[in-house]
């Protein structure tokens, strides 16, 4: 016969897996719980012959438990230890990114199939060769592969988080640049298609894009692009009006860039020649 002691401090963890040990199908598998004074301790009994596939059962079911009730916690407590510096409104949506990304498949890697599967080779390991486990002593100092995998997150959601930050102050100050200058044109005409723009005025003859970098209000990267022209040169001119014509309907971020910047400035239209007439 085969015997797991699994040594529980937190009551939100003992009936998480009483409730899981009770629910399970397992056949030839027995528990029960008793408390002491610094653990309660769930025993686990086994009577059948497959003791290999009874401990990859349990396992299974404490890797369950781990990323169930363990890892929104164990997030928040690498990003207090390695990001100690940000405040704790910063850590906290830092956190909540990390979480939400791990569970995007669009944004990570390492998906809760990959992860579940490690922890259970974590515990599987470990209770191959032992009859007893302290669960909270484990997952601080036995889970280290599990550990870096979050911490990697962690440091993809710490460095988008900064890249947000620091997109939002710049906006700040382009919008307050836009307020404070007088505007050297009344009317511009925004084309955009296939990603690219063209700058018209009122009498819809082609504005020359400003490619002068060291005249330059906004340059997004060290490699220039013609949005990042295009929006120079709406900066310099500061235009009272912008008609975007999304010519072929797709939007991006250049586009909200500029909405961002100049608020109630800015009107879509969806109808190039019916904009046309009506300016």
């Amino acid at each position: 016969m085969k015997s797991i002691c699994i040594k529980i401090t937190n009551s939100n963890v003992i009936e998480y897996l009483l409730e899981k040990l009770s629910s399970s199908e397992l056949e030839n598998v027995y528990f029960s719980c008793k408390k002491f004074k610094i653990y309660t301790n769930i025993i686990v009994h086994f009577k059948g012959k497959n003791e290999k596939s009874f401990i990859k059962n349990i396992s299974q079911i404490l890797a369950d438990l781990v990323l169930e009730l363990y890892e929104q916690k164990l997030i928040k407590m690498l990003i207090k230890n390695e990001y100690f510096y940000f405040d704790h409104f910063e850590q906290c949506k830092i956190a909540e990114n990390t979480y939400d990304d791990l569970y995007d498949l669009e944004e990570t890697i390492h998906t809760p199939e990959l992860r579940f599967k490690i922890l259970t080779n974590c515990f599987y390991e470990y209770l191959n060769s032992n009859h007893s486990i302290v669960l909270k002593g484990f997952i601080n100092f036995r889970i280290k592969k599990y550990l870096e995998i979050l911490l990697e997150q962690i440091d993809k959601s710490v460095n988008k988080y900064i890249i947000e930050r620091e997109y939002v102050e710049f906006i700040a100050l382009l919008k307050i640049y836009v307020n404070s200058e007088p505007s050297s044109i009344d009317v511009v005409h925004l084309l955009y298609n296939n990603f690219k723009p063209t700058l018209l005025d009122k009498d819809h003859n082609v504005i020359k894009i400003d490619d002068d970098t060291l005249n330059s209000k906004y340059l997004s990267d060290i490699s220039f692009s013609s949005n990042d022209y295009a929006l120079n040169t709406l900066l310099n001119l500061v235009p009272k009006k912008i008609y975007i014509h999304l010519l072929d309907g797709e939007s991006d971020e250049f586009i909200n860039t500029i909405k961002l910047i100049f608020e109630d400035r800015v009107e879509f239209s969806s109808d190039y020649n019916k904009q046309i007439k009506e300016t």
